[in-house]
C-alpha cells in the first residue's frame, strides 16, 4: 500500500538525520528498510536543492513549439477566417503533428479566440471620406436639430430568422476592424418589407411594401406618410428628411417630387446604417415579433404594425439624445466601422 506524501517526507528527513550522523548507505537502508537506491537518489537531492520536498516539475513538454506558436498567429494575424482544421494542416506540413482542440487553446492563451465577425457594409473610401466628412461637418450642431430630423427607412422583416454562423480569430477590441467583418449588402419562408419613419417625440407611421419597390412606389409611400408622422409627433416648420442614398431614394423623379413638396432632406453618407437611430428601432421591432412567433406572413404584417406602434417615445428620445456619440464613434474610426 503506497505511503501518503506526509509519511514519505518524514522518511526522506530521517534518512538524512542518520546520513549526518556518519551513517553510510548500506546503514540506512537497513535501519529504515528501504532501497539503497532510494537513499541515494534523497541524499543527491538534499545536496542539490538543500530540501527533500517534492518540487515542482516541468511536466510534459509541449508539442506546438515557440516556433509553431509564432507560425500560427501569424497566419490568424494575416487571415482570421482560417480554421483550425486548416491550421492543423499547416503545422503538420512542417511535421508538427497535434490536435485541432490543442491549436484552439494555444491561441485563446495568445489571447485569439474564435467569436462570430460581425457584419458591417463594405466601404469604399469615398464611402469612408463622406461618413468622416458628414461627422465632422454635424459634430457640434444643437440638440434640437436632431430633435427635428424624421427618420426613415426600410427593412425586411422575416418570418423565421438567420441561423446561419461564421467564426474567426481575434483579439478583444478588435471586433470593428475591416479584417474582422463581414461585408454586406442591403437587404440579404416568408417576409415582409416595410418601411418606418420616427423622430425624438416618437415612433411615426409604418408602411408594409407590397411588390416591387421603385421610385413610384418610394413617392407613393411619402405622400401618404411623411407629413401625417410629421404632425402627429409635431416636428416644427424647420423638420427635415433624413433617407439614405438608395437609387429609389436619389432618383430623377423622386429629387423632383420632395423638390415640388417642398420636403428638405439632409444630406447623407452612403453606406452609414451606423449613423441612422432607425436601425436600433428595426433590431427592436424584429425581436418583439419574432417573440410572437408568427406563423405566416399575414400575421407577419400584423404583427410588425402592432409592436411598430408600442415602442415608447422615451426610446425614441434617448437615441436621439445620445446621436453625437455615433458622429464621435466615427471620427474616432477615421471614417470606418463603428460598433453602433
Amino acid at each position: 500500500m503506497p505511503r501518503s506524501k506526509e509519511i514519505q517526507e518524514q522518511l526522506r528527513k530521517k534518512v538524512i538525520k542518520i546520513y549526518h550522523s556518519g551513517k553510510g548507505y548500506k546503514a540506512i537502508s537497513k535501519a529504515l528498510g528501504i532501497q539503497r537506491t532510494t537513499v541515494r537518489a534523497i541524499i543527491h537531492k538534499w545536496r542539490r536543492h538543500g530540501t527533500v520536498v517534492n518540487l515542482p516539475r516541468s511536466g510534459r513538454p509541449p508539442k506546438i513549439t515557440p516556433r509553431a506558436q509564432r507560425r500560427l498567429i501569424q497566419e490568424v494575424t494575416k487571415d482570421p477566417t482560417t480554421t483550425s482544421k486548416e491550421l492543423q494542416a499547416s503545422l503538420a506540413s512542417v511535421k508538427v503533428s497535434v490536435h485541432d482542440s490543442t491549436i484552439r487553446k494555444r491561441l485563446g492563451k495568445n489571447g485569439l479566440h474564435g467569436r462570430v465577425p460581425r457584419r458591417k457594409p463594405l466601404l469604399s473610401k469615398k464611402n469612408i471620406k463622406a461618413r468622416l466628412n458628414f461627422s465632422k461637418t454635424h459634430l457640434d450642431d444643437p440638440q434640437d436639430f436632431w430633435e427635428n430630423i424624421l427618420w426613415t427607412d426600410e427593412t425586411k422583416v422575416e418570418l423565421f430568422g438567420r441561423c446561419v454562423s461564421h467564426y474567426i480569430w481575434r483579439k478583444r477590441n478588435t471586433a470593428f476592424q475591416k479584417k474582422n467583418i463581414i461585408p454586406t449588402v442591403k437587404y440579404g419562408g416568408g417576409s415582409v418589407m416595410v418601411w418606418g419613419c420616427f423622430a425624438a417625440s416618437g415612433p411615426g407611421r409604418l408602411a408594409v411594401i407590397n411588390g416591387t419597390m421603385n421610385s413610384a412606389v418610394y413617392q407613393k409611400i411619402l405622400k401618404e406618410n411623411v407629413r401625417p408622422s410629421v404632425r402627429e409627433l409635431k416636428l416644427k416648420r424647420t423638420w427635415v428628411l433624413q433617407q439614405d442614398n438608395d437609387p429609389k431614394h436619389t432618383s430623377k423623379s423622386t429629387t423632383e417630387w420632395l423638390k415640388k413638396n417642398k420636403m428638405k432632406t439632409l444630406e447623407w453618407p452612403s453606406q452609414s446604417p451606423d449613423l441612422n437611430p432607425i436601425e436600433m428601432l428595426w433590431y427592436d421591432l424584429k425581436k418583439a415579433v419574432h417573440a410572437r412567433k408568427p406563423s405566416n406572413v399575414t400575421e407577419l404584417e400584423q404583427f410588425c404594425k402592432d409592436e411598430w406602434a408600442k415602442i415608447p417615445p422615451e426610446r425614441c428620445k434617448r437615441l436621439i439624445a445620445s446621436y453625437r456619440k455615433r458622429l464621435v464613434a466615427v471620427v474616432a474610426a477615421k471614417g470606418g466601422p463603428t460598433s453602433y
